[in-house]
């Protein structure tokens, strides 16, 4: 058994240092991109211009935000956003506005995608849980006040 673990390993190792010699494997396309701005801004207005190159929003029933209106655990906030109504759906981010850094995650769409999103974040205290979705060029959000009662980040 040991036998067959060690030539399966040889194998895969031996096919990946071929694929990165022959240049089919690099990082710049393993790795994710970083916006290195945008997850460094304190305040909201600043990480969703650094995501999308401008704050200006405008609200729309078509985009839906659904998170506990009490998180018994700010560790582990599920947050659900829907854009699915939208067309032509670019990109979704989530922000958590009194978090030390503001954006949450980002998400990127291409094609036919549906812009759909659920994911759970971390809050250390109540506060606005902010979705920002792009379609068409513009920019939709959506916002929702979340209490916390156990500490996520920050006790």
């Amino acid at each position: 058994m040991k036998r067959r673990s060690f030539l399966k390993g040889t194998l895969a190792t031996g096919a990946a240092v071929v694929a990165v010699n022959a240049g089919l494997l690099t990082p710049a396309t393993v790795l994710a991109d970083w916006n290195k701005a945008a997850f460094d801004a304190k305040k909201v207005d600043d990480a969703i211009k650094a995501v999308f190159g401008t704050a200006t929003t405008a609200e729309s029933g078509d985009l839906v935000l659904k998170a506990p209106e009490i998180a018994e655990n700010g560790a582990v906030t599920p947050v659900t956003v829907d854009a699915s109504k939208m067309s032509g759906v670019e990109a979704i981010a989530i922000l958590a506005d009194k978090n030390p850094t503001p954006l949450v995650c980002v998400y990127n769409f291409s094609g036919p995608a549906l812009g759909y999103v659920s994911t759970r974040i971390k809050m250390g205290e109540t506060m606005n849980v902010i979705a920002i979705a792009k379609a068409g060029g513009k920019l939709y959000k959506a916002e929702q006040q979340v209490k916390v009662t156990i500490g996520g980040c920050g006790g």
